[in-house]
């Protein structure tokens, strides 16, 4: 599964809403599952395309401290393999066949480009919103180890005792969003080099 965090002024629901209304036309279905914490939005072909195979892509949102993870699932795509596979076998037989098979090459392209397009509607909906992979503004604190004062990020010694700050600024990942320790230098969540 493939994770992201946004951070900032964004809620599973305006998520979902935005999928919904982008894929609820030929030859997509929607379909929303959940409440206001945690929300589950699939996308499917149809069961009896026109043209091309199956596919399935699962969407979990989930609210996490000021912003939203989302999960995209794996993608559902052995329709689309079993229609490669015949559309390869026509053009083996005979490759003038293949001419009436292009309608059915281009869904099966299109569909296994549906996790990007997925991908662009959420960014572009979570920028919208003012959200990003960068901490927002509340969880910009550091606490103090010694005395556990909350400080604001990039302050070298707290302002309480005086104690060294420098270990535990928090940071994320540009990549993805996820709140990553000071000492590493690979992403956990999504293996970015940082």
């Amino acid at each position: 599964m493939d994770t992201r965090i946004f951070h900032g002024n964004v809620t599973p629901q305006i998520i979902a809403q935005s999928l919904i209304a982008n894929f609820s036309h030929e030859p997509y279905r929607t379909q929303q599952i959940g409440n206001q914490e945690r929300i589950v939005v699939q996308i499917t072909t149809d069961d009896q395309p026109s043209s091309g195979g199956q596919t399935a892509l699962t969407v979990s949102l989930q609210n996490v401290a000021d912003g939203v993870s989302v999960q995209l699932g794996k993608q559902s795509w052995l329709g689309i393999a079993a229609s490669l596979g015949k559309t390869a076998f026509i053009a083996w037989r005979n490759p003038f066949e293949l001419l009436g098979r292009l309608d059915d090459l281009a869904q099966d392209i299109e569909n296994l480009q549906i996790s990007n397009q997925v991908w662009e509607v959420i960014e572009s909906t979570a920028r919208a919103a003012g959200a990003t992979f960068e901490l927002s503004e509340r969880l910009r604190r550091s606490e103090c180890p010694y005395c556990h004062t909350a400080n604001p990020v990039g302050e070298p010694h707290c302002i309480a005792c005086g104690a060294p700050l420098g270990e535990i600024q928090p940071r994320t990942c540009l990549n993805c969003g996820f709140i990553i320790k000071v000492q590493e230098v690979v992403c956990p969540n999504c293996g970015n080099k940082l």
